[in-house]
């Protein structure tokens, strides 16, 4: 059997349900380029492995025993790929039939663009508008912060999060939502993959600035459609708040250096104290309650700053 056109990789987490509505997606349909699927599981304990193994056979099928969390577990299924292609997919996502395709036929027709990235839709047909510009040293101030809640801030944060693009129209965009990322395989393995020091976050985000620096364009194209169920992958991470502000630090740290990362953490002790004021008018009247938040916020402050 000669090798597939695209290697589809899932990644999955405690997401039966979800990962095997994916699965079905991807199988109801007679792709027009030859496909190779892998899941790679990373060590669910709801019996996602054995229930993807049972309805699914022709699935490559990876058990990790633990999580290796997002970045190490899609280069994970990526390096063990063989197609032309690869497409990261999330477990959360139910790609529209032709989907896929139309992003290999993309790239094919392209050959300047290192990446390709569909429309997703929430599950009523909304469109997620979810491209953003990179990530600069105004938009670690204002972002998820009372800085983004006023002028000049308000706009900072509307620029990022590219509230000017309704994503009706296909378009490069500096960094697409990357639920589903495709791009050649060679290039992706010739580039590491995700960088696995940003094991959860700021991976994409990564990845597209280091194709746009190499010269590689990233499209954000409509024409393929692609379900998405936001946030579902991650909900039941608890400590994702504690890893988001651990790999944002490592993000402006690779990019932006050692001032990069000072200055994030200057932010996040700003963000912090915000969340003690918000803390103290929330539980105003409730001494146990007031305790209990600000014990979380200890210890979630401990693990932060622990190396």
């Amino acid at each position: 059997m000669s090798d597939p056109v695209l290697s589809v990789v899932i990644l999955s987490w405690n997401t039966k349900a979800l990962t095997l509505a994916c699965l079905a997606a991807l199988f109801a349909e007679t792709p027009k380029h030859a496909r190779e699927v892998i899941v790679v599981d990373n060590g669910s304990h709801d019996g996602s492995a054995d229930a993807i193994a049972l309805a699914y056979p022709q699935v490559t099928l990876i058990r990790n025993a633990e999580n290796r969390l997002y970045s190490a577990g899609n280069n994970q299924g990526a390096f063990a790929a063989k197609g032309e292609f690869v497409c990261t997919l999330n477990s959360d996502t139910e790609a529209r039939p032709g989907a896929l395709d139309a992003l290999v036929d993309f790239l094919r027709a392209n050959p300047d663009y290192g990446a390709v990235a569909p429309k997703l839709v929430d599950p009523d047909g909304s469109v997620q508008r979810a491209c953003q510009r990179f990530p600069t040293i105004l938009s670690a101030l204002c972002f998820d912060s009372w800085w983004g809640k006023w002028w000049p801030g308000s706009w900072i944060q509307r620029r990022y999060l590219m509230e000017d693009f309704d994503h009706l129209s296909s378009r490069d965009v500096p960094q697409p939502p990357g639920a589903v990322f495709c791009m050649r395989r060679d290039e992706y393995a010739r580039m590491g993959g995700l960088d696995e020091q940003l094991s959860l976050y700021y991976n994409d985000v990564d990845l597209s600035l280091r194709l746009w620096r190499a010269g590689r364009k990233v499209r954000y194209f409509v024409d393929a459609v692609v379900m998405h169920h936001r946030g579902a992958s991650t909900k039941g991470f608890a400590k994702m708040l504690v890893l988001w502000h651990k790999n944002r630090l490592a993000y402006y740290r690779k990019h932006y250096g050692v001032l990069g990362e000072k200055w994030i953490r200057f932010v996040i002790r700003l963000r912090i104290a915000e969340e003690r004021i918000a803390i103290q008018k929330r539980c105003k009247g409730d001494p146990q309650r007031l305790a209990a938040e600000n014990a979380f916020l200890e210890q979630a402050q401990k693990e932060l700053w622990a190396r």
